[in-house]
């Protein structure tokens, strides 16, 4: 049902992979021209990661309304999970590629965008234990009748 908790775990998850669109997820200071400029890796700036970013906000907003088929909401919530990996391995490949720049970056830091995957992978699978549990619940009480 949709006034279940795995609805509202779905709903934050969703959140999470729409911030990923307005924070930055890493930052780093460059000298160009003597000047040090402050740089950031974003989703919008690599074609890839706005493709995983938009699935990982539209997967739990669909599966939120998938409440009558468990099975498939489970399904989407993994499909989920998977995206969010692939998600957090491409930031990482991204950050550690930038050590090859030829002056090294200074003063690197991780953004809020960098957290907010991991936030929502925790929320996803709290919201797959909770659709677990209310397909245990359904399969206890066909059994009683």
């Amino acid at each position: 049902m949709i006034q279940r908790k795995q609805s509202i775990w779905l709903l934050i998850a969703a959140l999470c992979g729409a911030g990923l669109f307005y924070f930055s997820l890493y930052q780093y200071h460059v000298t160009e021209n003597g000047i040090d400029v402050v740089k950031s890796l974003r989703v919008n700036d690599h074609y890839p990661s706005l493709i995983v970013a938009v699935v990982t906000t539209l997967l739990p907003l669909v599966s939120i309304f998938m409440y009558t088929n468990r099975k498939r909401q489970v399904a989407m919530s993994f499909a989920n999970v998977m995206a969010l990996c692939s998600f957090i391995s491409m930031v990482l490949a991204r950050v550690t590629g930038l050590d090859k720049l030829v002056p090294p970056p200074t003063g690197v830091s991780y953004g809020v965008g960098a957290v907010l995957p991991v936030v929502a992978l925790i929320f996803t699978i709290l919201a797959i234990f909770g659709i677990r549990r209310d397909d245990k619940l359904v399969k206890s009480m066909d059994r009683l009748r």
